[in-house]
C-alpha cells in the first residue's frame, strides 16, 4: 500500500512539472512587461494619467512622464501633462537606475483601483 501511494505521488509531481510551462492555445500573447522578454508586435500605446483614472483594475498600462516626489515606502508621485497619480515601485524594479524629478521615464505596470483611490503598480522603469 505504501508503494502504491508513493508511486501515485511521484506521478502527480511529474505531471505537474511537465505541464507547468504549458500556456495552451487560448493563452494571451506576451506583453511588454513579460519578464522573459521577446518580440512584441506593433507600437506601444502610452496612456495618460487622465485615461488611467477611467480604467478598470488590473489593466496593463504604459505611462510616460516624470516622477516628481517620493511619498513614502515605495510610493511616488508621477506626473504627465494630464495630471498626477501615485505609483508603487518596488526597490528591485528600479534596476539600479538613479532618477530625478527632471528625468523623463517610461513605466510599465498595471492599474491598482482601490475603493477611494487609483494607483499604478509599476513592474518596470525605463529612463529616457
Amino acid at each position: 500500500m505504501k508503494k502504491t501511494s508513493l508511486f501515485a505521488l511521484i506521478g502527480v509531481l511529474f505531471a505537474g512539472v511537465a505541464s507547468a510551462d504549458f500556456a495552451g492555445p487560448n493563452a494571451p500573447a506576451a506583453t511588454a512587461t513579460n519578464a522573459r522578454g521577446g518580440f512584441v508586435s506593433g507600437a506601444e500605446t502610452i496612456v495618460t494619467v487622465k485615461q488611467v483614472n477611467e480604467m478598470r483594475d488590473d489593466v496593463p498600462v504604459i505611462i510616460q512622464g516624470k516622477i516628481i516626489q517620493r511619498m513614502g515606502d515605495e510610493k511616488y508621485l508621477f506626473e504627465d501633462s494630464t495630471g498626477s497619480i501615485t505609483v508603487e515601485i518596488d526597490d528591485d524594479n528600479w534596476r539600479g537606475q538613479t532618477i530625478s524629478p527632471t528625468d523623463t521615464v517610461k513605466m510599465y505596470g498595471e492599474v491598482d483601483r482601490g475603493i477611494f483611490s487609483t494607483e499604478i503598480d509599476i513592474d518596470y522603469v525605463e529612463k529616457l
